[in-house]
């Protein structure tokens, strides 16, 4: 027997002020997270893109085709009830950071990570005051106390919300470095994306595009795209004023 799938009741989805933050409503119902928790989110913009989620669907609901709506469930029913755990795991990125695990060889390769992974690292250091010892191999390499405390001091300033969104950049690109330079405007989402794929990309321009790893990139490149896309509409104006 198949499960029970929702579809559509609705006629029209509407943004409504609700409370500190913004709800969206089902002809007039409010919406709920998967955990029962009201979907009350921090700016009209998210919200605005809810609805909009919201009103593209036809017949079965299709939570696939929501990512606004997902990211927002998973911030109230998720990262907000296990806050210090989620902050304490996207900050141990930093201790492995994948910026800080350069190749032995080609030496076209090493430079690509210098040329990619430098400036970042540099970033991160300056402006972070966290810098990071870089190595070769894959043998763990010790990072400094000072800048493993700096960095998971950064990522617990952030809100849920945020916090969603930082979890899913840093995850994808295997570099705490990374995510935290695309929410604050470092880089674009597209150039950190490349940062994190540099191995992967020698290779397909070694031996050719695998069909399978290629589709699988595709829906990674499209989660980072979406989370950077998600961050925005944390602090995104009103959509009077867009």
């Amino acid at each position: 027997m198949s499960g029970w799938k929702a579809k559509r009741f609705w006629k029209a989805a509407t943004v409504v002020p609700q409370g500190a933050g913004w709800g969206v409503r089902l002809d007039g119902r409010p919406v709920k997270t998967p955990g029962k928790t009201p979907l009350v989110v921090p700016t009209e913009a998210m919200a605005a893109a809810i609805a909009t989620e919201w009103d593209a669907q036809q017949g079965e609901v299709k939570p696939a085709t929501m990512p606004v709506t997902r990211a927002a469930n998973s911030a109230l029913d998720k990262i907000a009830v296990q806050f210090d755990e989620v902050a304490a795991m996207i900050a141990a990125y930093g201790g492995t950071d994948l910026l800080c695990y350069r190749a032995t060889g080609p030496a076209a390769l090493v430079a690509r990570q210098a040329a990619a992974w430098g400036p970042l690292l540099d970033w991160a250091a300056d402006t972070l005051a966290a810098p990071l010892v870089v190595t070769t191999g894959v043998v763990p390499v010790s990072q400094p106390r000072a800048s493993l405390d700096r960095l998971a001091e950064v990522v617990r300033a952030f809100d849920p919300f945020r916090l969603m969104a930082l979890h899913d950049l840093v995850a994808i690109s295997g570099s705490l470095v990374i995510g935290l330079a695309i929410v604050r405007g470092r880089i674009s989402v597209q150039d950190g994306w490349d940062a994190s794929r540099i191995d992967e990309t020698w290779q397909v321009e070694a031996w050719g595009h695998d069909e399978e790893a290629a589709e699988l990139e595709a829906l990674k490149r499209e989660a980072m795209a979406n989370a950077a896309r998600f961050h925005a509409l944390c602090a995104a104006p009103p959509t009077s004023a867009q």
